[in-house]
């Protein structure tokens, strides 16, 4: 509810670009809804927004674009500012304190392309992106390649591409580059307001895209969240930091700061080349670190939140990948899609139902799904990352996305014949056969198993009643489906943030 007391009036430093005076509109209107006093904006230009011909990290200096706000808040020229939490540095200056971080929708960075490029990419031999992000181009270059349809053999090159985002979209249309790289958050802040909602329209036009998984491409340390300071030696005994601190997520507060954290011990900087996202999922919280460091790769996943049984002896384990699995076979049923256009696509056995389908939107389960779809020629728009359905519906819901793709359809989930969602309608598109009988060698090699890990519940359910000695053995699983089917029906399950942390735990 509004303060009952008097109205107070504060200025809010920002830059002037689009996207800035953007979101700071948006927290100003909250602010005064939440508070009752009244705000104004004053436009502050910073050296990031004036140096538009080079990438930052080749320039000598740091805070390109905070510097000249924090004058202004030092001095009283403003009252208070709001950054994009990324873009303050580690060690702010004294007489500086940050009052709130927002809440944090999404983090993932996107890649916006022309519908006519896409099908010209399997002609290509080099593909040009746009970004001026260390941390994009190495981690762009080294596993693009594998999500665009048939282009594994491609070269991916990154291009110097600076400026605001009205700036960078129009470089794109004018084919300066083969696609472009932005940050979901800042383009889905601008289509939340209904005068950039329009102008972001426009800049759309004839444009697709994909979400990057933050698996592969982790974004950078805080992005996605807005940081609120102000002075910490204000004449009115915390008031205002109070009702700034109302705007805090807690949530938020406790990714970002872990992804600060290892920025940190990275050794920070614009220079740095190495993507960070914490992502916290039920009462855990995923880590995937991406990049390079010293010239070294950087490949972290891991989970916190949980413990690891620990092995005198390296333990035996079942993947339960195709590859691994004796008991359970998979085979492809023909499906008719053609009255489905937006597509869920939940397993590669999903895949062959997919060949006389031309659909205007798909999604996948996983990257591993993703993959295997840009193998067979598929443009795949996003990935729940192995995080279940509610990642997907997420992704799918942002304002942005529905400027390039009609969100409003309904979904339609290929799956096994026997699946049930809530996402959309199920098409089944194989069905799971278990075998009577299995090898010899195969019955050893389960019944010495120290460590399984399940890619479905029903692959559990199906061993168990095989092989009802393993029950007490060590089972892991992955966090989307399987891991909260696993919970609701109350069985320890040891949580994996991913299939390589598994084998990473296993032959540690």
């Amino acid at each position: 509810m509004p303060s009952t007391t008097t109205k107070k009036h504060y200025k809010i430093g920002t830059r002037g670009s689009l996207l800035a005076l953007t979101q700071c509109n948006q927290v100003k209107a909250e602010l005064e809804r939440i508070t009752g006093d009244t705000f104004e904006l004053d436009v502050i230009k910073t050296q990031g927004d004036m140096i538009t011909n080079a990438p930052l990290w080749q320039l000598d200096g740091k805070d390109f674009f905070t510097k000249e706000l924090d004058e202004a808040l030092l001095s009283g020229r403003v009252d208070l500012v709001v950054h994009s939490y990324k873009d303050l540095g580690s060690i702010r200056p004294e007489g500086i304190t940050l009052a709130a971080v927002t809440k944090r929708t999404y983090a993932n960075d996107i890649l916006l392309i022309k519908n006519n490029t896409i099908s010209e990419i399997k002609n290509k031999k080099e593909f040009i992106v746009g970004t001026s992000s260390p941390r994009r181009m190495v981690n762009l270059e080294q596993h693009l390649a594998e999500v665009l349809p048939m282009g594994s053999h491609l070269k991916v090159m990154s291009k110097v591409l600076r400026g605001n985002v009205n700036t960078r979209i129009e470089k794109l249309q004018a084919d300066e580059y083969d696609a472009i790289v932005l940050a979901l958050p800042g383009i889905e802040r601008l289509a939340l307001t209904e005068s950039s909602k329009q102008q972001l329209s426009a800049l759309l036009s004839g444009l697709n895209f994909m979400i990057l998984p933050e698996s592969l491409f982790p974004s950078s340390a805080a992005q996605g969240a807005l940081g609120m300071e102000c002075a910490k030696t204000r004449s009115d005994n915390g008031e205002l930091f109070s009702k700034l601190k109302k705007m805090e997520d807690a949530v938020t507060v406790e990714e970002v700061s872990r992804e600060r954290k290892a920025f940190t011990e990275y050794g920070g900087g614009c220079h740095l080349a190495v993507g960070i996202n914490v992502k916290k999922f039920d009462k855990f919280y995923i880590h995937n670190h991406r990049g390079v460091l010293n010239e070294k790769p950087v490949r972290v996943t891991l989970l916190e939140g949980r413990e690891l049984p620990h092995f005198f002896v390296k333990p035996t384990f079942f993947s339960g990948l195709p590859s691994d699995d004796q008991l359970i076979k998979k085979i492809s049923l023909k499906a008719d899609l053609s009255n489905h256009s937006h597509l869920y696509v939940t397993s590669k056995h999903c895949i062959e139902a997919l060949s006389t389908s031309t659909p205007k939107s798909i999604w996948s389960a996983g990257v591993k799904s993703m993959k295997d779809l840009a193998a067979k020629g598929f443009w795949v728009n996003g990935t729940s990352d192995s995080l279940g359905d509610a990642e997907l519906l997420k992704l799918r819901s942002g304002i942005a996305i529905s400027l390039m793709v009609d969100t409003s359809a309904p979904l339609s989930v290929l799956s096994n014949d026997l699946a049930t969602s809530n996402v959309g309608k199920v098409v089944g598109c194989y069905t799971r056969k278990i075998s009577e009988t299995t090898e010899a060698s195969f019955d050893e090699k389960i019944n010495a198993t120290n460590v399984f890990y399940w890619t479905s519940f029903f692959q559990y359910q199906a061993y168990i009643e095989k092989y009802p000695q393993i029950i007490n053995r060590v089972h892991a699983c992955g966090l989307g489906k399987t891991y909260k089917q696993f919970s609701e029906k109350n069985i320890n399950i040891l949580p994996m943030g991913s299939m390589e942390e598994f084998k990473n735990w296993i032959n540690s």
